[in-house]
């Protein structure tokens, strides 16, 4: 395939990273005219540990851009995770350790309150420390941004200058959209505290706008202070315009609960003299009980737990899909994520171009530069393995696993399927947490029993390396037999997943018999049967 060729069904493409992409088409078509990267941001609040949502933001960005750099033949992109570090810590987060040290240091800055986990300098230190471990884990391409640092070092002075010198247009944006009370404290600036040094929300005067001074008052005393070097910082939705026209930012997406911020921000930014980024708006994450996900709250999946229960690989395609509808985010999620991934993977190599581009995995494989992988086949899906554990029991090993998976898999070593290995550790992993706690296999009724018992003397005919689709055959011709009225097949499978498997869904039963063994799959069928 050609470059012309790809860029073509680019051009046409209808997935969302491409639709997304073509928007900064519009505004550079092959690249900035002084030659500088397209810029792409994501946004970290580091006020709590990060989770999926936070991940995501990078993951779909990173999805964008290089679908940018396909359309315009490899325009130079950056990519900046921008931690907010200098916001004042609002509320002590419920997943935290030292909840007293944190409540002492409300309001303080979160880069200048302790480590409540006592390993880094500061509470956003060991945060921020926690999202870069994890993105570099996926090898993102990014540059860490954090701004502390900015504001401290006075990098962001000049911008800081401009929203001084705009200031009566700043407000003139942000007054109508508060309510009456607020109107009467709210400013775009918020000085660090000289007495208490924490960040304070109070009415200010511009005194001198280069300089950077303001008047404001400070626990009764009216005080003049500078800004610059770190001594204050911007109230949200000004701050993100300021950082905006700062870094020069082209692309930056957020949730649906920002499409205020991304409004009046914009505003405020062509105030200061910028253009907003282009950009997207996505749906939340909810949890199992429809509730949106939060750092405070920990109510959401965290990235270590999905790492746990499934593979890499299938969080991104969990993240990949459209990304304007909401999304339960809960451990239920993982396997058939993970067999999906594998489903996708399977059918790329295959696929025209056209439909190659609407893969998600052909978009996660590029997302980091890999164009290997594509056709990989996985030998025996998740499902599968669940089944399997399942049936092992809570006390099942890694290496029983792997001496089963040798009646199915050929060269059944670790060393030869590490990606299955993966898997299987993960299984091992969900079943213990989640299915055997609640696992309970019912005995047959009606004519389920006798059904059980002929499929018993089936596979008492059976060689022990009976293929999966001559077993699987097998498991048909019963469930059609009109000797145990099952109206459908489905009655019949729902009820050999039920008393053999202790699950109301199951695997192809053929697989299932292959896999756990003819001799075995009896045993089972015995225990199912007993008084």
């Amino acid at each position: 395939m050609t470059e012309d060729a790809l860029i073509a069904a680019a051009q046409v493409s209808k997935a969302w990273p491409f639709e997304e992409a073509r928007k900064l088409v519009k505004r550079f078509p092959q690249g900035k005219p002084d030659g500088s990267p397209v810029l792409f941001e994501t946004g970290y609040g580091p006020s709590g540990l990060p989770h999926i949502g936070t991940f995501q933001e990078v993951l779909r960005t990173t999805l964008v851009r290089r679908a940018y750099e396909t359309l315009t033949g490899g325009a130079p992109t950056r990519l900046v995770a921008f931690s907010d570090d200098m916001d004042g810590l609002r509320k002590v987060p419920d997943n935290v350790p030292n909840q007293g040290l944190l409540t002492a240091y409300l309001g303080h800055p979160l880069s200048r309150i302790p480590d409540p986990f006592n390993t880094y300098e500061s509470f956003a230190h060991h945060n921020n420390a926690k999202l870069r471990e994890f993105l570099d884990r996926f090898a993102f391409d990014y540059e860490f941004v954090s701004a502390s640092d900015r504001y401290n070092s006075g990098g962001f002075d000049d911008a800081l200058r401009g929203v001084l010198r705009n200031y009566q247009a700043i407000m003139d944006i942000m007054l109508p959209t508060l309510r009456e009370e607020r109107r009467k404290t709210y400013s775009p600036v918020l000085p660090v505290s000289p007495k208490t040094h924490q960040v304070l929300q109070v009415p200010i005067e511009v005194v001198d706008a280069e300089a950077g001074l303001i008047a404001f008052e400070d626990h009764g005393e009216m005080v003049e202070h500078c800004i610059f070097g770190g001594q204050a910082k911007l109230q949200w939705k000004v701050d993100w315009a300021m950082r905006w026209v700062a870094l020069g930012v082209d692309y930056e997406m957020c949730g649906k609960d920002l499409t205020d911020s991304v409004r009046e921000s914009g505003k405020i930014a062509r105030a200061l003299g910028g253009r907003p980024p282009e950009g997207l708006i996505y749906e939340l994450f909810l949890d199992e009980n429809g509730e949106k996900i939060s750092k405070s709250k920990g109510n959401g999946l965290t990235i270590d737990q999905w790492l746990t229960y499934g593979s890499e690989e299938s969080l991104g395609f969990y993240l990949f899909r459209d990304p304007k509808s909401a999304k339960s985010l809960h451990v239920g999620v993982v396997p058939r994520a993970v067999d999906e991934y594998w489903q996708f993977r399977e059918k790329l190599a295959s696929q025209p171009i056209e439909q190659q581009l609407g893969n998600p995995v052909w978009h996660l494989l590029r997302a980091n530069g890999d164009t290997h992988g594509a056709g990989d086949t996985l030998p025996v899906t998740y499902g599968l393995l669940l089944n399997l554990v399942g049936v092992l029991g809570a006390s099942a090993t890694r290496e029983q696993v792997w001496s089963y998976l040798a009646n199915y898999v050929s060269d059944a070593r670790p060393e030869a399927h590490p990606e299955l290995d993966v898997l299987v550790t993960s299984a091992l992993a969900y079943n213990r947490d989640f299915v055997a706690p609640t696992l309970q296999r019912r005995k047959p009724v009606g004519t389920e029993g006798a059904a059980l018992a002929a499929l018993d003397a089936e596979l008492a005919k059976a060689a022990a390396d009976a293929p999966a689709d001559v077993l699987q055959n097998m498991v048909y011709e019963i469930g059609k037999n009109p000797d145990f009225g099952f109206e459908n097949l489905r009655d019949w499978f729902k009820a050999l997943y039920e008393c053999l498997l202790g699950s109301a869904q199951g695997p192809r039963m053929g697989s299932f018999i292959a896999l756990y063994g003819v001799a075995n799959t009896r045993a089972l069928i015995a225990e199912a049967l007993a008084e």
